[in-house]
């Protein structure tokens, strides 16, 4: 918990869940239209990357495009590494092409995109470097893709470690955290096959951390996707964005209320981290579990 009452700057973490991102798009046009400003962005995954190209300058209109174009197929090159049996190459590819050749840095948005490095278990938050290789790194889900070597380290999906990083954009300084999860409703589809039952595991095990993990963000918008593929939804890409716009939209007033409020939120977060008396939970914040490094 940061220790100044009188910050309202707001912090939105994007989470990850694949091809169903696209509801990312729709809760980024809902701040737009009420006109509330982020002032710190981070994401996992797919949320990496809609974070990414809504903090190098992108509306959601234009991200949007992007939406409709995404499937596995277009993010997944195959091949027969001893690692993963698709590479990132499609997706750097993508990147490079919308935004360039840019370091996370130069974003207008102050941004972070999480990963994790699969040698050593640490979660790796990429603050400043090589946008493309933060974003492919973020999106490799082990077992499947090949994971990015990266400065000595090999990294994978940062969902591994905090699918929701709302912890991340609290330590980069918003006094206000919103964190979407688009596996908010605990149900899994029938898998069909391989990448299915791939995907099934992959969320249950991430799932039961985020769970923990979102009880540190001040407003957190949870999403029934369950009805959408991981893979592709290109042909109900709108339908999914509105999955994503109107919860948003409909606890803007929230963000907003906390805005105005927020010294009484800070009283009330103080009360809660030191009760029970019995173990202070305020002393649990300088012992993070997870080991993390930032790049």
């Amino acid at each position: 918990m940061k220790l100044n009452p009188f910050n309202t700057k707001i912090g939105l973490a994007l989470g990850g869940g694949a091809a169903k991102g696209i509801a990312h798009i729709g809760v980024l046009k809902a701040f737009e239209e009420e006109n509330v400003e982020i002032s710190y962005l981070s994401g996992t995954s797919i949320g990496g990357l809609v974070a990414a190209y809504y903090a190098f300058g992108k509306s959601a209109d234009e991200i949007m495009k992007l939406g409709k174009e995404l499937s596995f197929s277009k993010v997944a090159n195959f091949t027969l590494r001893k690692r993963g049996f698709f590479t990132t190459d499609s997706l750097e590819e993508i990147v490079l092409r919308d935004l360039g050749e840019v370091n996370i840095e130069d974003s207008k948005i102050p941004l972070a995109i999480v990963a994790t490095d699969i040698k050593t278990g640490e979660k790796v938050v990429f603050k400043h470097g090589r946008l493309a290789s933060a974003i492919c790194a973020s999106a490799a889900v082990p077992g499947a893709y090949v994971p990015v070597e990266y400065q000595g380290r090999l990294l994978v999906d940062g969902g591994i470690t905090e699918n929701v990083p709302v912890s991340v954009v609290e330590e980069m300084g918003a006094g206000i955290t919103v964190g979407i999860d688009l596996n908010g409703v605990h149900k899994y589809p029938d898998p069909q096959d391989f990448m299915g039952v791939l995907g099934n595991a992959f969320d249950i095990a991430i799932d039961l951390r985020t769970r923990d993990q979102l009880k540190k963000a001040d407003i957190v918008v949870s999403l029934d996707l369950s009805n959408y593929s991981r893979l592709g939804n290109i042909e109900n890409a709108q339908d999914l964005f509105m999955e994503g716009y109107m919860p948003m939209k409909s606890k803007i007033a929230k963000v907003l209320w906390y805005k105005r409020t927020n010294l009484l939120q800070y009283a009330k977060k103080v009360v809660k981290e030191l009760i029970p008396l019995k173990v202070p939970q305020i002393f649990k914040h300088y012992k993070d579990k997870i080991p993390k490094i930032e790049i």
